[in-house]
């Protein structure tokens, strides 16, 4: 599994890749009330993340495929995590993770990461040390628990 910074040329795989989950993401799986939402993650959107210096995304690709992504804004927030279908359940998102939180440890000195978790995906940040941080909150049609991971209880 190759692991690069993202670039712009990402932007429609991302977006894609987002696309691929947002009947989990949604509280309507047809994405009904979510229009918000889903201009945000739209390839339009991900190329504008991509080029602003507030975000890194980290890629990840086996043989030529695109297997997953993370991003981080302002080297402290998880912005996204997506690992496709195929590629869940050998470790990838806790790679992506790691490789993630050390880039962003190299370029600030957080003193937290933060994430607003879909509620599918509570356990595997739980797995990562992140705790949850208030209610789980309901925004443009998507519901998610913010999490926060403590530096200072956490391992760098």
């Amino acid at each position: 599994m190759n692991l690069r910074l993202g670039t712009v040329a990402d932007a429609s795989q991302i977006a894609q890749l987002i696309a691929s989950f947002q009947s989990e993401l949604t509280a309507d799986p047809s994405g009904v009330g979510a229009e918000q939402y889903i201009a945000s993650v739209s390839e339009r959107a991900e190329r504008q993340y991509l080029e602003s210096p507030r975000y890194f995304y980290i890629v990840a690709e086996e043989a030529g495929t695109f297997a997953g992504f993370i991003a981080m804004r302002d080297n402290a927030h998880l912005f996204h995590l997506f690992v496709a279908r195929a590629f869940q359940r050998i470790g990838l998102a806790r790679r992506l993770w790691r490789a993630a939180r050390e880039e962003a440890l190299g370029r600030s000195t957080p003193v937290a990461f933060t994430v607003n978790a879909s509620l599918n995906a509570v356990p595997v940040y739980e797995a990562f040390g992140f705790v949850p941080s208030g209610s789980v909150t309901t925004v443009h049609g998507i519901s998610f628990m913010p999490m926060r991971l403590s530096l200072s209880a956490h391992e760098a």
